[in-house]
Protein backbone atom coordinates (compact mmCIF):
# COMPACT_ATOMS: atom_id res chain seq x y z
CA UNK A 1 0.00 0.00 0.00
CA UNK A 2 1.28 3.51 -0.50
CA UNK A 3 1.07 5.55 3.13
CA UNK A 4 -2.45 6.78 3.23
CA UNK A 5 -1.97 9.38 5.86
CA UNK A 6 0.04 12.36 6.78
CA UNK A 7 0.67 13.56 10.31
CA UNK A 8 -1.31 10.17 11.47
CA UNK A 9 -0.08 9.64 15.06
CA UNK A 10 -1.33 6.94 17.78
CA UNK A 11 -1.24 9.24 21.11
CA UNK A 12 1.98 7.61 22.27
CA UNK A 13 5.10 9.87 22.28
CA UNK A 14 8.54 8.70 22.24
CA UNK A 15 11.20 10.06 24.50
CA UNK A 16 14.66 10.37 23.30
CA UNK A 17 16.78 9.82 25.99
CA UNK A 18 20.62 11.38 26.42
CA UNK A 19 23.26 9.04 25.70
CA UNK A 20 24.36 6.46 28.45
CA UNK A 21 21.51 7.99 30.42
CA UNK A 22 18.89 4.91 30.10
CA UNK A 23 18.19 4.48 33.78
CA UNK A 24 18.81 8.22 34.74
CA UNK A 25 16.42 8.68 31.97
CA UNK A 26 13.54 6.13 33.31
CA UNK A 27 13.93 7.44 36.74
CA UNK A 28 13.08 10.98 34.99
CA UNK A 29 9.78 9.53 33.48
CA UNK A 30 8.34 8.63 36.46
CA UNK A 31 9.55 12.02 39.04
CA UNK A 32 8.78 14.18 36.02
CA UNK A 33 5.54 12.72 34.72
CA UNK A 34 4.83 9.96 37.22
CA UNK A 35 5.38 7.62 34.04
CA UNK A 36 6.70 4.10 34.70
CA UNK A 37 8.23 2.30 32.25
CA UNK A 38 9.97 -1.31 32.28
CA UNK A 39 13.69 -1.19 31.76
CA UNK A 40 13.37 -4.26 29.85
CA UNK A 41 13.27 -3.81 25.64
CA UNK A 42 9.63 -5.39 24.68
CA UNK A 43 7.12 -5.27 22.41
CA UNK A 44 5.08 -3.66 24.89
CA UNK A 45 7.55 -1.03 24.59
CA UNK A 46 9.20 0.93 26.59
CA UNK A 47 12.50 1.73 27.44
CA UNK A 48 15.21 0.28 24.92
CA UNK A 49 18.04 0.61 26.23
CA UNK A 50 20.39 -0.34 23.98
CA UNK A 51 18.93 3.06 21.66
CA UNK A 52 18.17 5.36 24.49
CA UNK A 53 14.90 5.73 23.89
CA UNK A 54 11.41 4.83 25.51
CA UNK A 55 7.31 4.77 24.11
CA UNK A 56 5.08 6.04 26.27
CA UNK A 57 1.45 6.62 26.93
CA UNK A 58 1.04 10.25 28.34
CA UNK A 59 -1.58 12.60 29.15
CA UNK A 60 -1.34 16.41 28.11
CA UNK A 61 -0.13 17.51 31.50
CA UNK A 62 2.39 14.68 31.49
CA UNK A 63 3.53 15.05 27.98
CA UNK A 64 4.37 19.28 28.87
CA UNK A 65 6.60 18.19 31.90
CA UNK A 66 8.11 15.97 29.73
CA UNK A 67 9.09 18.43 26.89
CA UNK A 68 9.54 21.02 29.44
CA UNK A 69 12.44 18.42 30.82
CA UNK A 70 13.74 18.28 27.00
CA UNK A 71 14.40 21.81 26.84
CA UNK A 72 16.70 21.59 30.30
CA UNK A 73 19.71 19.72 31.10
CA UNK A 74 19.26 16.44 32.08
CA UNK A 75 18.40 12.68 30.86
CA UNK A 76 15.60 13.88 28.01
CA UNK A 77 17.03 14.75 24.51
CA UNK A 78 13.60 15.00 22.97
CA UNK A 79 9.95 14.38 23.06
CA UNK A 80 7.93 13.83 20.10
CA UNK A 81 4.38 12.05 19.33
CA UNK A 82 4.55 8.15 17.75
CA UNK A 83 3.35 7.94 14.14
CA UNK A 84 1.98 5.10 12.46
CA UNK A 85 3.96 3.67 9.55
CA UNK A 86 2.91 1.37 6.62
CA UNK A 87 4.36 -1.33 4.08
CA UNK A 88 5.42 0.58 1.41
CA UNK A 89 4.51 -0.48 -2.13
CA UNK A 90 3.42 1.05 -5.36
CA UNK A 91 0.67 -0.10 -8.08
CA UNK A 92 2.04 -1.35 -11.30
CA UNK A 93 2.48 0.43 -14.29
CA UNK A 94 -0.35 0.11 -16.64
CA UNK A 95 1.49 -0.99 -19.16
CA UNK A 96 4.98 -2.72 -19.27
CA UNK A 97 8.36 -0.74 -19.36
CA UNK A 98 10.63 -3.21 -20.62
CA UNK A 99 10.93 -6.83 -20.90
CA UNK A 100 14.62 -8.85 -19.71
CA UNK A 101 15.15 -12.34 -19.86
CA UNK A 102 14.48 -13.61 -16.47
CA UNK A 103 14.76 -17.94 -17.42
CA UNK A 104 17.58 -18.23 -14.60
CA UNK A 105 17.31 -15.13 -12.66
CA UNK A 106 15.66 -11.52 -11.89
CA UNK A 107 16.32 -8.77 -13.90
CA UNK A 108 16.86 -6.88 -10.74
CA UNK A 109 19.40 -9.51 -9.28
CA UNK A 110 20.76 -8.83 -12.84
CA UNK A 111 20.85 -5.10 -12.05
CA UNK A 112 22.84 -5.36 -9.35
CA UNK A 113 25.11 -8.20 -10.58
CA UNK A 114 24.46 -10.07 -7.62
CA UNK A 115 24.40 -13.35 -9.72
CA UNK A 116 28.12 -12.95 -10.72
CA UNK A 117 28.82 -12.45 -7.44
CA UNK A 118 31.08 -15.04 -5.89
CA UNK A 119 30.14 -13.77 -2.00
CA UNK A 120 26.79 -14.84 -0.88
CA UNK A 121 25.96 -13.12 2.77
CA UNK A 122 27.20 -16.16 4.55
CA UNK A 123 27.66 -15.52 7.71
CA UNK A 124 25.94 -11.86 7.99
CA UNK A 125 22.65 -11.40 9.63
CA UNK A 126 20.37 -9.51 7.87
CA UNK A 127 16.99 -7.92 9.91
CA UNK A 128 14.34 -7.57 7.75
CA UNK A 129 11.44 -5.44 9.56
CA UNK A 130 8.07 -5.81 7.72
CA UNK A 131 4.92 -7.76 7.92
CA UNK A 132 6.24 -10.83 9.00
CA UNK A 133 7.78 -14.07 7.05
CA UNK A 134 5.99 -17.52 5.99
CA UNK A 135 8.40 -19.63 8.13
CA UNK A 136 7.20 -22.63 5.83
CA UNK A 137 7.99 -21.43 2.17
CA UNK A 138 9.83 -24.39 0.69
CA UNK A 139 12.22 -22.14 -0.91
CA UNK A 140 13.61 -21.30 2.45
CA UNK A 141 13.79 -25.19 4.22
CA UNK A 142 17.20 -25.22 6.24
CA UNK A 143 17.94 -21.78 6.03
CA UNK A 144 19.10 -20.19 9.10
CA UNK A 145 15.83 -18.04 10.19
CA UNK A 146 15.22 -16.24 13.79
CA UNK A 147 11.82 -14.66 13.79
CA UNK A 148 10.41 -12.39 16.55
CA UNK A 149 7.01 -10.61 16.45
CA UNK A 150 6.48 -7.07 17.70
CA UNK A 151 2.73 -6.97 16.58
CA UNK A 152 0.34 -7.34 19.37
CA UNK A 153 -1.61 -10.62 19.33
CA UNK A 154 -0.18 -11.66 15.49
CA UNK A 155 2.62 -14.36 15.41
CA UNK A 156 5.41 -13.49 12.74
CA UNK A 157 3.70 -15.78 10.03
CA UNK A 158 3.27 -13.14 7.35
CA UNK A 159 -0.89 -12.71 6.60
CA UNK A 160 0.04 -9.81 4.08
CA UNK A 161 2.87 -10.88 2.22
CA UNK A 162 4.99 -7.63 1.90
CA UNK A 163 7.62 -9.30 4.62
CA UNK A 164 7.74 -12.44 2.64
CA UNK A 165 8.94 -10.47 -0.73
CA UNK A 166 10.86 -8.37 0.54
CA UNK A 167 12.66 -11.62 2.49
CA UNK A 168 13.18 -12.94 -0.53
CA UNK A 169 14.72 -10.36 -2.53
CA UNK A 170 17.14 -9.72 0.36
CA UNK A 171 17.96 -13.28 1.18
CA UNK A 172 16.10 -15.78 -1.10
CA UNK A 173 17.63 -18.48 -3.47
CA UNK A 174 19.66 -18.18 -6.64
CA UNK A 175 18.61 -21.29 -7.61
CA UNK A 176 15.09 -22.24 -6.26
CA UNK A 177 13.18 -25.49 -7.40
CA UNK A 178 11.07 -23.57 -9.77
CA UNK A 179 11.51 -20.28 -11.28
CA UNK A 180 13.97 -17.76 -11.67
CA UNK A 181 17.17 -16.91 -9.24
CA UNK A 182 15.52 -13.88 -6.70
CA UNK A 183 17.97 -13.50 -3.49
CA UNK A 184 20.73 -11.12 -3.64
CA UNK A 185 22.35 -13.03 -0.46
CA UNK A 186 21.43 -16.46 -0.71
CA UNK A 187 23.26 -17.61 2.44
CA UNK A 188 22.79 -14.67 4.59
CA UNK A 189 20.99 -15.54 8.23
CA UNK A 190 17.43 -14.26 8.42
CA UNK A 191 16.26 -12.53 11.22
CA UNK A 192 12.31 -11.93 10.44
CA UNK A 193 11.13 -9.22 12.52
CA UNK A 194 7.22 -8.38 12.43
CA UNK A 195 7.25 -4.69 12.89
CA UNK A 196 3.79 -4.45 10.63
CA UNK A 197 0.57 -6.03 11.20
CA UNK A 198 -1.53 -8.33 8.60
CA UNK A 199 -3.02 -5.22 7.65
CA UNK A 200 0.15 -3.77 6.11
CA UNK A 201 0.54 -0.76 8.83
CA UNK A 202 2.22 -0.14 12.53
CA UNK A 203 3.40 2.30 14.66
CA UNK A 204 7.23 3.84 15.95
CA UNK A 205 7.02 1.69 18.74
CA UNK A 206 7.28 -1.70 16.95
CA UNK A 207 9.75 -0.04 14.48
CA UNK A 208 11.93 0.68 17.00
CA UNK A 209 11.14 -2.49 19.19
CA UNK A 210 12.27 -4.17 15.90
CA UNK A 211 15.82 -2.32 15.51
CA UNK A 212 16.55 -2.82 19.27
CA UNK A 213 16.32 -6.71 18.56
CA UNK A 214 18.23 -6.75 15.61
CA UNK A 215 20.94 -4.08 17.33
CA UNK A 216 21.36 -6.21 20.50
CA UNK A 217 21.89 -9.85 18.17
CA UNK A 218 24.32 -8.42 16.05
CA UNK A 219 22.74 -7.75 12.73
CA UNK A 220 25.09 -5.36 10.63
CA UNK A 221 22.14 -4.73 8.33
CA UNK A 222 18.46 -3.97 9.04
CA UNK A 223 16.19 -3.28 6.02
CA UNK A 224 13.38 -1.66 6.67
CA UNK A 225 10.92 -1.25 3.68
CA UNK A 226 8.15 0.94 5.43
CA UNK A 227 7.57 4.52 6.72
CA UNK A 228 5.35 7.51 6.37
CA UNK A 229 4.63 10.23 4.45
CA UNK A 230 5.73 13.62 5.06
CA UNK A 231 5.45 17.15 3.10
CA UNK A 232 8.34 19.63 2.11
CA UNK A 233 9.85 21.63 4.91
CA UNK A 234 8.85 18.90 7.57
CA UNK A 235 11.76 17.86 10.14
CA UNK A 236 13.53 14.80 10.40
CA UNK A 237 12.98 12.79 13.69
CA UNK A 238 15.54 14.16 15.93
CA UNK A 239 14.38 10.53 18.01
CA UNK A 240 15.16 7.94 14.84
CA UNK A 241 17.90 9.74 13.89
CA UNK A 242 20.03 9.34 17.16
CA UNK A 243 18.72 5.72 17.11
CA UNK A 244 20.43 5.54 13.66
CA UNK A 245 23.32 7.06 14.97
CA UNK A 246 23.34 4.71 18.03
CA UNK A 247 22.96 1.70 16.10
CA UNK A 248 25.67 2.85 13.63
CA UNK A 249 28.08 3.20 16.48
CA UNK A 250 27.09 -0.73 17.64
CA UNK A 251 27.55 -1.77 14.24
CA UNK A 252 24.61 -1.72 12.36
CA UNK A 253 23.09 -0.04 8.90
CA UNK A 254 19.49 0.87 8.72
CA UNK A 255 18.23 0.77 5.22
CA UNK A 256 14.82 2.22 4.38
CA UNK A 257 12.87 2.82 1.69
CA UNK A 258 12.55 6.32 0.36
CA UNK A 259 8.40 6.45 -0.15
CA UNK A 260 5.98 5.54 -3.09
CA UNK A 261 4.30 8.98 -2.73
CA UNK A 262 6.27 10.87 -6.18
CA UNK A 263 4.06 11.22 -9.92
CA UNK A 264 6.76 12.19 -11.71
CA UNK A 265 4.54 11.41 -15.13
CA UNK A 266 2.75 14.40 -13.71
CA UNK A 267 5.74 16.50 -13.22
CA UNK A 268 5.61 15.81 -9.22
CA UNK A 269 7.78 14.79 -6.92
CA UNK A 270 7.45 14.24 -3.17
CA UNK A 271 10.21 14.64 -0.37
CA UNK A 272 11.48 11.63 1.12
CA UNK A 273 9.25 9.95 3.94
CA UNK A 274 9.79 9.02 7.69
CA UNK A 275 12.30 7.68 8.78
CA UNK A 276 14.46 7.35 5.63
CA UNK A 277 14.64 10.65 5.77
CA UNK A 278 17.25 11.07 8.67
CA UNK A 279 20.51 11.74 7.81
CA UNK A 280 22.02 8.69 9.44
CA UNK A 281 19.42 6.32 7.42
CA UNK A 282 20.83 5.00 4.03
CA UNK A 283 17.46 5.81 1.88
CA UNK A 284 16.50 4.00 -1.39
CA UNK A 285 14.53 5.40 -4.49
CA UNK A 286 13.40 2.78 -7.26
CA UNK A 287 14.48 2.13 -11.01
CA UNK A 288 12.81 -0.09 -13.48
CA UNK A 289 14.12 -2.48 -16.12
CA UNK A 290 15.58 0.43 -18.14
CA UNK A 291 17.20 1.61 -15.31
CA UNK A 292 14.92 4.52 -15.27
CA UNK A 293 13.82 6.36 -12.28
CA UNK A 294 10.46 4.97 -11.19
CA UNK A 295 7.51 7.13 -11.68
CA UNK A 296 6.66 6.36 -8.13
CA UNK A 297 10.12 7.00 -5.92
CA UNK A 298 10.36 9.82 -4.20
CA UNK A 299 13.17 12.16 -4.11
CA UNK A 300 15.20 15.17 -2.82
CA UNK A 301 12.69 18.20 -2.90
CA UNK A 302 14.68 20.23 0.00
CA UNK A 303 17.54 20.59 2.77
CA UNK A 304 15.41 17.58 4.52
CA UNK A 305 15.61 13.90 3.65
CA UNK A 306 17.88 13.31 0.48
CA UNK A 307 18.16 9.67 -1.78
CA UNK A 308 21.02 8.04 -0.95
CA UNK A 309 21.43 5.10 -3.24
CA UNK A 310 18.63 3.52 -6.04
CA UNK A 311 18.10 -0.15 -6.49
CA UNK A 312 15.35 -2.16 -8.65
CA UNK A 313 11.96 -1.84 -7.37
CA UNK A 314 9.54 -2.16 -10.53
CA UNK A 315 7.55 -5.37 -11.36
CA UNK A 316 10.20 -7.18 -8.81
CA UNK A 317 9.53 -11.14 -8.78
CA UNK A 318 10.21 -12.57 -5.52
CA UNK A 319 8.79 -15.06 -2.51
CA UNK A 320 5.05 -14.52 -1.09
CA UNK A 321 3.04 -16.95 1.06
CA UNK A 322 1.84 -20.16 0.39
CA UNK A 323 0.12 -21.23 -1.75
CA UNK A 324 0.75 -18.84 -4.22
CA UNK A 325 4.50 -19.20 -3.17
CA UNK A 326 5.81 -16.20 -5.66
CA UNK A 327 4.54 -12.46 -6.68
CA UNK A 328 5.64 -9.44 -8.94
CA UNK A 329 5.14 -6.01 -7.03
CA UNK A 330 6.57 -2.80 -7.01
CA UNK A 331 8.05 0.29 -4.95
CA UNK A 332 10.80 1.44 -3.00
CA UNK A 333 10.14 -1.22 -0.86
CA UNK A 334 11.26 -3.99 -3.30
CA UNK A 335 14.18 -1.50 -4.38
CA UNK A 336 15.65 -1.40 -0.41
CA UNK A 337 15.72 -5.55 0.11
CA UNK A 338 18.04 -5.18 -3.15
CA UNK A 339 20.12 -2.95 -1.77
CA UNK A 340 20.20 -4.59 1.99
CA UNK A 341 20.99 -7.93 0.05
CA UNK A 342 23.60 -6.32 -1.87
CA UNK A 343 25.05 -4.78 1.60
CA UNK A 344 25.54 -8.17 2.88
CA UNK A 345 27.38 -9.48 0.00
CA UNK A 346 29.64 -6.74 0.41
CA UNK A 347 29.56 -7.16 3.97
CA UNK A 348 31.20 -10.55 3.75
CA UNK A 349 33.60 -9.62 1.20
CA UNK A 350 35.12 -6.62 2.56
CA UNK A 351 34.41 -7.03 6.37
CA UNK A 352 33.06 -3.53 6.61
CA UNK A 353 30.20 -2.24 8.89
CA UNK A 354 28.64 0.52 10.17
CA UNK A 355 29.59 3.76 8.39
CA UNK A 356 32.43 1.80 6.25
CA UNK A 357 29.58 -0.10 4.65
CA UNK A 358 27.53 2.65 3.52
CA UNK A 359 30.64 4.19 2.27
CA UNK A 360 31.27 0.73 0.01
CA UNK A 361 27.50 0.92 -0.73
CA UNK A 362 28.00 4.57 -1.99
CA UNK A 363 31.91 4.32 -4.00
CA UNK A 364 30.66 0.42 -5.87
CA UNK A 365 27.08 1.74 -6.95
CA UNK A 366 26.95 2.59 -11.16
CA UNK A 367 26.34 6.07 -11.36
CA UNK A 368 23.62 6.62 -13.59
CA UNK A 369 22.69 9.73 -16.16
CA UNK A 370 20.15 10.69 -13.87
CA UNK A 371 20.04 13.82 -11.12
CA UNK A 372 21.80 12.80 -7.51
CA UNK A 373 18.80 14.35 -6.04
CA UNK A 374 16.74 11.44 -7.86
CA UNK A 375 19.82 8.59 -7.16
CA UNK A 376 22.22 9.28 -4.83
CA UNK A 377 25.22 7.75 -5.80
CA UNK A 378 23.28 5.20 -7.66
CA UNK A 379 22.70 2.05 -8.92
CA UNK A 380 23.49 -0.32 -5.93
CA UNK A 381 25.79 -3.08 -7.36
CA UNK A 382 26.78 -6.20 -5.63
CA UNK A 383 31.01 -6.84 -5.06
Amino acid sequence: MTNPAQDDTTGRYLVLLEDDAAAAGTEALGRLAGISAPAEDSADGLVFSTLGVAVVDADPDQAGALTRAAAEVGPIAQVEMERRVYAISAAAEAAPVGQADESAFTWGLQAVGAHVSKATGAGIRVAVLDTGFDLAHPDFAGRAVTSESFVAGEPVQDGHGHGTHCIGTACGPRDPAAGPGYGAAPEAEIFAGKVLSDEGSGTDGGILAGIAWAVSHGCPIVSMSLGAAVRPGTPYSRTYERVASRALAQGTLIIAAAGNESRRQNGQINPVGHPANCPSVLAVGATDVNTALAWFSCGTVDQIGAVDIVGPGVDVYSSWPQPQGYNRISGTSMATPHVAGVAALIAQATGARSWELWARLAQAARRLPLPSTDVGAGLVAAP
